[in-house]
């Protein structure tokens, strides 16, 4: 089964210094045939005007990772984390027990990012944060893993969950495949350009829902880059 989502019809809002869009129901916006997929409860994506962002603020017991698209994104917590992160690379905030932090644009162009919740597989657990860079260039032409819980996914950023995030940049007529285990399923948005996913074309900000396939095969009308989580 594979469902494409048009980027026209997701929820969203906007604030003057934030104009966001929400794939899954999330503050304002609510529609009870899209609460999750999965693991996945949250995939929001918000375009931050310079020298805004958002202020500090508390989650609890989720995994929040911020893939950027463009521009970068400023991190600071009351665990006296700070980072900065910049388009192509990802942070990962594990709420845990409680946690504060503050996600700034402090640059002079606008900043583009996926925020992505997952559901944690374990509660209770201390809060962490992490940030690691991946060149678009180690990914060109097929997935490359950015944070996973999954045990074989050792050089990725740390998530407490039974899920992983990958990215893969492909050129104008590149393919790339991906092999999905029974059972799990798959939530992919192309950040940019023009894509095929088993015959279903989404071009930048279309969501592709995936369940009960094996194999994915990925294919760039246009240059582009692809976001995907694989979860429970």
């Amino acid at each position: 089964m594979i469902e494409r989502r048009p980027y026209r019809k997701l929820g969203g809002a906007h604030h003057g210094w934030l104009d966001t869009r929400h794939h899954f129901s999330f503050a304002e916006y609510y529609d009870p045939e899209r609460m999750h997929w999965g693991d996945l409860r949250v995939w929001n994506d918000d375009t931050i005007a310079p020298h805004t962002g958002f202020p500090r603020h508390p989650h609890r017991d989720m995994e929040i990772i911020t893939y950027v698209r463009k521009g970068a994104i400023t991190h600071q917590d009351n665990l006296g984390n700070r980072g900065r992160t910049e388009a192509g690379d990802v942070q990962v905030m594990s709420a845990g027990t409680g946690i504060a932090h503050s996600e700034m644009n402090e640059e002079d162009e606008t900043t583009q990012i996926f925020q992505i919740w997952i559901m944690p597989n374990e509660t209770g657990l201390p809060p962490t944060w992490g940030t690691r860079p991946f060149p678009r260039g180690e990914r060109s032409g097929f997935f490359v893993t950015l944070a996973s819980g999954l045990p074989d996914d050792t050089e990725a950023l740390p998530i407490r969950a039974n899920a992983r995030l990958v990215a893969a940049t492909l050129k104008a007529g590149q393919g790339a495949e991906y092999h999905i285990a029974p059972g799990r399923k798959v939530y992919l948005v192309p950040a940019s350009g023009r894509i095929e996913v088993n015959g279903v074309v989404a071009t930048a900000g279309d969501s592709v829902a995936i369940r009960d396939e094996q194999l994915l095969k990925v294919s760039a009308q246009e240059n582009s880059e692809i976001v995907l989580v694989d979860v429970a």
